[in-house]
């Protein structure tokens, strides 16, 4: 696999060397609780797990492989979530004033989803009480800005070396999820910022890619892509970048999130998408359009 960069909060899985302007990305597979965060908690060890990507960073670690890096999150996303932007802070959770440039009105913040959320999944709270804003604002300071300190050179490093970059944003999706206007399951969903991020040509063929594999697969909706997809993907300068959400029920138990038999077949079955996207990319690259749709 190649050097791995190990880091207390999250680490680099480098291939031997890199080979694909692809840059993977799993911020919410973090799964090492720290104790004082579980005993601040009014839920127990098990509930708590609720809003991770479960095993999302092992499903596409064979990219390595083939010659991308893998960033990944070891703290979870109840404890601090850098798919928002770094400072969407609700006031009624904590002691003592937020910063003034803290975004306390975004539409995360007031679903109990901010940078420090308030819940996971189907609405429990996660805090029996307020706590200091200094330890929210020391979460921030301490692994979120290197987290996308990180992820920033990762990308600089890829659009130096082939003149262009695909970030790929790896996420999971409960299994309830309905397509908008139909009962059909999708068991994959890429999102492109409604063709901001990425080149529509891009995203298309990411789609067709997963359909010939014989998945369902929808676009954009109804998960477009959070802040990371809209932070990093400007394909006017050749900096692409894609959501791709996983059905969970696909891969894991949703009660007892252990996986499922047919794990290692869709772990092999991301592998094929990889290698075919890049090579894709690689033959196509240089025409993709540069501006978005």
């Amino acid at each position: 696999m190649g050097e791995t960069v190990e880091r207390e909060f999250f680490e680099v899985l480098e291939p031997a060397s890199q080979r694909l302007p692809f840059v993977f990305n799993s911020p919410h597979s973090g799964r090492s609780y720290p104790q004082s965060f579980l005993d601040q908690s009014r839920l127990d060890a098990h509930s708590i797990r609720r809003s991770e990507d479960h095993f999302v960073d092992e499903l596409f670690q064979n990219a390595t492989f083939l010659g991308a890096p893998l960033l990944r999150a070891h703290f979870p996303r109840a404890f601090l979530d850098v798919n928002r932007e770094p400072y969407e802070l609700d006031p009624r959770m904590f002691e003592g004033p937020l910063p003034a440039h803290a975004n306390i009105s975004s539409m995360r913040v007031a679903g109990g989803l901010g940078t420090v959320p308030r819940l996971v999944a189907e609405n429990m709270e996660i805090y029996r009480g307020r706590f200091p804003v200094e330890e929210a604002l020391t979460r921030i300071e301490s692994i979120y800005k290197p987290y996308h300190a990180t992820l920033r050179k990762l990308i600089a490093r890829t659009h130096v070396q082939f003149g262009m970059s695909v970030l790929i944003d790896c996420h999971s999706m409960p299994g309830n999820v309905h397509l908008p206007g139909s009962g059909q399951r999708p068991d994959f969903i890429i999102g492109d910022r409604y063709g901001t991020s990425a080149a529509g040509e891009l995203s298309r063929t990411a789609v067709s890619l997963l359909e010939q594999l014989g998945y369902v697969v929808a676009r954009n909706k109804p998960y477009a892509g959070g802040f990371i997809t809209e932070h990093y993907g400007r394909p006017t300068r050749g900096l692409h970048a894609l959501q791709i959400e996983i059905n969970r029920s696909l891969y894991v138990d949703e009660v007892t999130l252990v996986k499922k038999s047919g794990f290692a077949a869709l772990a092999a079955d991301l592998t094929t998408f990889i290698a075919a996207l890049a090579q894709h990319v690689e033959e196509y690259g240089a025409y993709l359009p540069l501006a978005a749709e």
